[in-house]
């Protein structure tokens, strides 16, 4: 174990001989601070993430500052007039910043295309370290990780870059005064300045109680604004709503598909998850269970994105079928409809999907006693 001593001058003012004699301090011309350094070698084994945690004044800074330099808090800046996709590395394409963007769980287009000063500060926190991990494809050192958002959104913030990092083979330190968000980051060491505690681990996600309900589709005006599009034509829906801990999360919407060879079948219309609760899975396991119970009910289940994310995670999940490689629909008779109608799909670049997964019983009992 070493310990960093850090000494700087203090000028012996009438106030400060005046503070040492009301409190019995002893005469300094300097003051001294001793921070335990124990943070091993973290090149004898392999990793992703790492955690430098404790109470403020611990010196956990001071410990990121001397392992990692320079790596610690890049500079960035954002234009004012610009979108927060024009921040981004050039040599990027749009649909690569869509994912990357998605998988920090800031999944909105339509946030994409603010300015930054413009974002909530969760969806700053997730654009930041979405932004970071692209300029920093190495290693990236954030000091004060957390510290300006909410509890809800700093464990699922985490959670969702965690699983990004490592998808990715980066590495990232986090440097933090919030024990909390420990589990939910799952890092591979802790260091603890305050104690000079240094410990390999691998710690557990803690589980999240998602909770499915058949809504009002009056619902759904909570979850608009962060749709890619218009919706104001479109009422005849079942709107599925998912809680987390009773707090509204995502919501799944349901429209018969009308066509003339497939019978008896269901599209997922909309799926949103709101900003607080992206990355984490909440918006698969919804759409898996809504599907489910339409397909115990003798439905066939389909779905049609043009989001890169979405057709991504669709593509790669087995309870879903591409059946329509990504491609642009127009509508019958016309060139082109881009623009014209923003509540269907026709005009943009989609993709189609069935849902092959096992029907659930259990699920079934979501679905309206008639109808639908």
């Amino acid at each position: 174990m070493s310990n960093l001593i850090l000494k700087s001058g203090v000028e012996r003012t009438p106030k400060v001989i005046q503070m040492e004699a009301m409190f019995d301090i002893p005469a300094a011309k300097t003051a001294q601070t001793t921070i335990i350094d124990n943070l091993p070698d973290l090149s004898s084994r392999p990793w992703n993430i790492g955690l430098i945690v404790g109470a403020s004044g611990s010196g956990k800074s001071t410990i990121a500052r001397k392992h990692f330099g320079d790596l610690v808090d890049p500079k960035m800046e954002w234009d004012i007039n610009k979108a927060v996709i024009d921040a981004f590395p050039t040599k990027m394409s749009v649909k690569d910043v869509a994912l990357l963007l998605s998988s920090v769980g800031f999944s909105s287009p339509p946030a994409w295309l603010r300015p930054f000063h413009t974002l909530s500060n969760g969806e700053q926190f997730r654009v930041s370290m979405a932004r970071l991990l692209a300029e920093n494809p190495e290693m990236v050192v954030v000091d004060e990780f957390t510290s300006v958002v909410d509890r809800t959104v700093a464990k699922i913030g985490s959670t969702a870059l965690a699983k990004t990092v490592r998808r990715n083979g980066q590495k990232f330190v986090a440097v933090s005064c919030h024990y909390d968000i420990a589990e939910w980051l799952t890092p591979d060491w802790t260091y603890e300045p305050a104690t000079g505690t240094f410990r390999w681990e691998s710690l557990r996600r803690p589980p999240i109680n998602i909770t499915i309900k058949r809504c009002h589709r009056s619902a759904w005006q909570l979850f608009a604004r962060h749709h890619y599009l218009d919706h104001s034509n479109v009422t005849s829906w079942t709107a599925y709503v998912a809680f987390v801990d009773d707090q509204p999360a995502a919501i799944c919407t349901i429209m018969a598909m009308p066509h003339p060879k497939v019978k008896n079948a269901r599209r997922i219309a909309r799926i949103v998850i709101l900003p607080d609760y992206q990355g984490i899975g909440i918006g698969t396991h919804v759409m898996n269970t809504v599907a489910s119970a339409y397909v115990a009910d003798g439905k066939q289940m389909y779905i049609t994105s043009s989001h890169p994310a979405a057709i991504n995670g669709l593509n790669h999940n087995p309870n879903w079928a591409m059946v329509r490689k990504p491609s642009r629909v127009q509508a019958q008779g016309k060139t082109s409809t881009v623009g014209r109608d923003l509540t269907s799909s026709r005009g943009r670049v989609t993709a189609s999907f069935k849902y092959v997964g096992e029907p659930s019983a259990t699920a079934r009992r979501l679905l309206p006693n008639q109808g639908h």
